[in-house]
């Protein structure tokens, strides 16, 4: 679901305009930030009335206002330049450029004329100071010289969007291709198939409005009859900040939504990958019956086995002709050995990883539960009880957000994470100082230590939140293959990894980085091949 309004186009951008014309002469007194891309400027004349502008790509608007909102922010923001600016200054105009979505609000100060210029353009929208000699002189959104080819930059020439000219609607004739004309917004073409051309250039020369405020959909200065059910207000100005009000709402439950399934998209494929891994982990187990009688026949063939021979063809147990892969460099008896080990460890996780695949199963079957749910919702209480959920599922992280160099996260070094099965973290390191940095500053007690047994290796930390006995074996596994895949021996064929908890580590009075020493080890084996 994502939010959906009716556009804030030409003409309601004439609209306010008209509705400025009240205020010229006024004074303008306040600036406050509403949040980081929309401000409200007070004008006084005789009375006081709030101006806002907006630069929002969701929805850009430029209205008068009833309501002030003031954002929590200490250091200095855009309405901070206006005010230093602006200040005391007179409104002497407030100008749509020709029928399109920019408009020019003229300042008379003691130093001169300035201009603020309100560009509505979608994701493209902007709002920029113009000092006296024609330079920007406190853009809302700075445009860097890389980003477009017309750079939005303090202290360089005002230029105006590189747009082709084009034909005003206003000026536009019965049987002219109406789409390619200034001001051509798509609700506003539909608004003339139902009611006319000349109806709609009659209203907008005359400034003849009747807005009208659609809920779910937006607002626009004309009454809109048979498109759609609509609400008369006093002034668009008015039936725009209801609009945007509704509409904003959507879009920021809009974004939590995407937000919240965003972090559930990654753990539902780290389930997958761990269901899947399980799987064929059974689909070896199965086999293992197959293993064990390969090497039962290769201790019974073993006076064919040549030097340096690769297969071994023999008779299997059901009587038809069976082709067993050997490795040259083992003999018949360490070849034997290995498919013994294969069918053993196959056996041996069978029962284990065939309940930790149901419990997988059922987990990505609530996971889906709760995503679709998600998607189907437009309450924000409903979202926060899902999340709720979610957490207690154990299935949302905290994100930690690196504010600058010095905060990013493992203080710069090459520590590397990922998932493991079972959505377990995984950590491991690089190089020696970030396995010393992992090991001896990263990892707690109770998180689990992985390193290939008597060589060199990456270090891998599982951090267990203090429940190192919640880890299954498949995690385990899958942060040895990760040590192993990250160490010399990452060629062999069976390597051992040895793995504790991170108290049994400790590393020797000067030595170097990435040495580590470690008791209470218990072993598994990692077979790349």
């Amino acid at each position: 679901m994502s939010a959906k309004r009716l556009p804030f186009d030409s003409l309601g951008v004439r609209a306010v305009v008209h509705e400025l014309q009240p205020w010229i002469g006024a004074r303008a007194q306040k600036f406050v930030q509403r949040d980081d891309l929309t401000v409200q400027m007070q004008l006084y004349k005789g009375g006081a009335a709030w101006l806002l502008l907006s630069a929002d790509p969701d929805f850009p608007r430029l209205h008068l206002s009833t309501r002030l909102k003031k954002l929590d922010a200490s250091g200095p923001t855009f309405a901070t330049e206006l005010r230093r600016r602006l200040e005391g200054a007179s409104l002497t105009a407030a100008v749509q450029r020709g029928f399109d979505r920019i408009v020019d609000l003229w300042f008379e100060t003691d130093a001169g004329s300035w201009v603020l210029v309100v560009e509505i353009m979608g994701k493209h929208s902007n709002v920029i100071l113009v000092d006296p000699q024609g330079r920007c002189a406190a853009p809302m959104k700075s445009v860097g010289i890389t980003k477009s080819r017309r750079p939005v930059l303090v202290g360089r020439p005002y230029l105006p969007p590189p747009f082709e000219e084009r034909p005003s609607l206003l000026e536009a004739r019965e049987g002219d291709e109406l789409k390619d004309s200034e001001g051509a917004a798509p609700f506003t073409l539909e608004w003339i198939r139902h009611f006319g051309l000349e109806a709609f250039q009659r209203a907008a020369r005359a400034n003849d409005y009747h807005p009208v405020f659609a809920p779910n959909r937006g607002a626009y200065p004309l009454s809109i009859g048979e498109l759609g059910e609509a609400v008369p207000r006093e002034s668009f100005s008015i039936a725009v900040e209801q609009a945007a009000e509704e509409f904003l709402e959507r879009v920021h439950v809009d974004r939590r939504r995407q937000s919240l399934l965003g972090q559930l998209k990654r753990v539902r494929l780290a389930r997958e990958l761990a269901i899947r891994d399980l799987q064929n982990a059974l689909d070896t187990a199965r086999g293992a019956t197959a293993l064990q009688q390969r090497g039962e026949l290769i201790l019974a063939y073993a006076y064919q086995i040549k030097g340096q021979d690769t297969e071994l063809d023999v008779i299997g147990y059901d009587g038809e002709p069976l082709t067993i892969a050997l490795k040259p460099d083992l003999t018949p008896v360490e070849n034997a050995e290995r498919y013994f080990t294969k069918a053993k460890k196959a056996k041996a996780g069978q029962e284990s990883n065939r309940i930790t695949l149901e419990r997988l199963e059922g987990d990505l079957a609530a996971l889906d539960s709760v995503m679709f749910q998600i998607e189907s919702t437009d309450s924000e209480q409903e979202i926060d009880d899902l999340a709720a959920t979610c957490r207690a599922h154990r299935w949302l992280h905290q994100q930690v957000v690196a504010a600058s160099a010095a905060e990013r996260p493992f203080e710069g070094f090459a520590v590397r994470e990922t998932t493991g099965p079972g959505g377990w973290r995984i950590l491991y390191g690089d190089n020696a100082t970030a396995n010393d940095y992992l090991t001896h500053r990263v990892a707690k007690p109770n998180d689990w230590w992985l390193h290939v047994r008597g060589a060199v290796s990456a270090h891998a930390i599982i951090p267990t939140g203090n429940q190192p006995t919640k880890v299954p074996k498949e995690t385990l596994l899958a942060a040895a293959e990760l040590v192993v895949r990250n160490s010399p021996s990452k060629h062999s064929s069976y390597v051992a990894v040895d793995y504790t908890l991170k108290k049994h580590v400790r590393k020797p009075r000067g030595a170097p980085p990435g040495t580590a020493l470690y008791t209470h080890e218990k072993t598994l084996h990692v077979d790349l091949k």
